[in-house]
């Protein structure tokens, strides 16, 4: 039996589009603003909108909230697009918005996207929004911190909107069946709906473009029924699109969540978000850079093997490449994770750099300079150096350190792992420079 689209007309927009809630009865998810008593609903209510941004990922509902705001206070609705828009349009508009300013018109400008938008569009919209002809709404799945120029930012209350729970998004995909399909019926069972849900990653355009998918795809029995079985499910459903830009902040957010994971000592959590790098796409070299740093940073002399260990998978993913050099980085991770921690060459290193900063003209001790030539020899340079290898205990007293800095500490060892035997060296140094420092 041949099957036609059940849409036709003016019906042919996508689901998501024919499913936007137009008030915020209709509104799912984000209760942490719009619930009753909510900061966000109160201000929508009270028709007291002022600038603002709503930073969130894909398909919470960023858009439809604006339209909603704007449809709730009876303001008119204006959207920019970073593509389209240039600056001479948008100081067009402006001054519309100031003329119906005049005439007692609200007018809401939503900007989509608004990290997509240069300094200077960003600067178009900022005088206007100073002397309250616009009231500007910015949607954004990028933080605002970065992306947004910070006068403009400094004008706007961000709003932080979550990913919709599987719930959520449940509730969405049943609304949409009992709305939208009404005239047929749709045998789908709530295990389905679940793994829709699932697939969504929180994205409720997402959701109801695959329901969508899902049931036009679906076999019509003579009943006029529409059954959705496994298979048709499984042909719907391509690989899931998992939470990771490359070039976004969930990129560092992840391999910040590796890097806190490994030092936390916690092997399981470092090996998922490993995994939720490589199933994404990111470049294993990448990865294996970040573990090497991570060997010195957090490790160190604690455990001197970590190094090796992260290059050899360095060069092992050079190697072979993915997929295989997932093995590698599985276990440079878990490696990284037990290894007894020690942060004391990074300290080293933070605590130096600042002085070396600040005195970044101190003159090397003549005690320490070379004298290759008479003239050098003649002023002194290397006059009184010691040469450790001469001395029986290998250690001389001599001064290495500017006058300035004398005495001053930046290496302070742990007692972790192989550490507390440089450490014991240590002190036996010390100790002995100490005795003899006026010989």
């Amino acid at each position: 039996m041949e099957q036609t689209s059940l849409f036709n007309n003016s019906l042919n927009e996508p689901l998501a589009a024919r499913m936007r809630p137009t008030t915020l009865e209709e509104f799912v998810g984000q209760t942490h603003l719009l619930g009753e008593g909510k900061i966000l609903r109160k201000i929508i209510e009270s028709d007291n909108v002022s600038s603002m941004i709503f930073w969130g990922p894909p398909g919470v509902g960023k858009t439809t909230l604006a339209k909603i705001i704007a449809s709730h206070t009876k303001s008119k609705f204006i959207t920019f697009s970073a593509v389209t828009s240039g600056i001479k349009e948008i100081k067009k508009v402006m001054e519309e918005a100031d003329t119906n300013k005049n005439l007692g018109i609200k007018t809401i400008v939503f900007i989509d996207e608004i990290h997509r938008f240069n300094k200077a569009q960003q600067d178009a919209f900022l005088p206007f929004v100073e002397k309250g002809s616009i009231v500007l709404i910015g949607a954004t799945t990028e933080n605002p911190s970065f992306e947004v120029n910070n006068a403009l930012l400094s004008r706007c209350r961000v709003f932080v909107l979550k990913e919709l729970s599987n719930e959520d998004i449940k509730i969405l995909l049943k609304r949409a069946i009992n709305k939208v399909f009404e005239k047929n019926i749709i045998n789908i069972t709530d295990d389905t709906l679940n793994i829709i849900a699932q697939f969504a990653n929180g994205d409720a355009r997402s959701a109801l473009t695959t329901l969508d998918m899902i049931i036009i795809n679906g076999e019509l029995d003579e009943t006029g029924t529409i059954n959705i079985n496994e298979n048709t499910l499984e042909d719907c459903l391509t690989k899931k699109p998992l939470l990771y830009d490359k070039n976004g902040e969930e990129h560092y957010n992840i391999i910040s969540a590796l890097h806190k994971s490994m030092r936390n000592s916690d092997p399981d959590a470092a090996v998922y978000w490993l995994s939720r790098m490589l199933e994404a796409g990111e470049d294993p070299i990448f990865i294996a850079r970040r573990i090497t740093r991570f060997a010195s940073e957090d490790i160190g002399l604690a455990d001197t093997n970590a190094l090796n260990v992260a290059i050899n998978v360095y060069h092992a993913c050079h190697f072979i490449g993915m997929p295989e050099c997932n093995v590698h980085l599985t276990e440079a991770v878990i490696y990284m994770s037990i290894a007894p921690k020690s942060n004391s060459c990074y300290k080293a290193y933070t605590l130096a750099s600042k002085d070396a900063k600040k005195m970044l003209s101190e003159p090397v001790p003549l005690v320490i300079r070379n004298a290759p030539t008479k003239l050098m020899k003649e002023l002194n340079y290397g006059k009184g150096y010691q040469y450790a290898h001469d001395t029986e205990e290998k250690i001389t007293n001599m001064e290495c350190m500017p006058p300035s800095l004398k005495n001053k500490v930046y290496y302070t060892p742990t007692s972790q792992g192989n550490e507390s035997k440089f450490k014991d060296r240590l002190e036996t140094i010390k100790k002995w420079k100490k005795a003899h420092q006026n010989k």
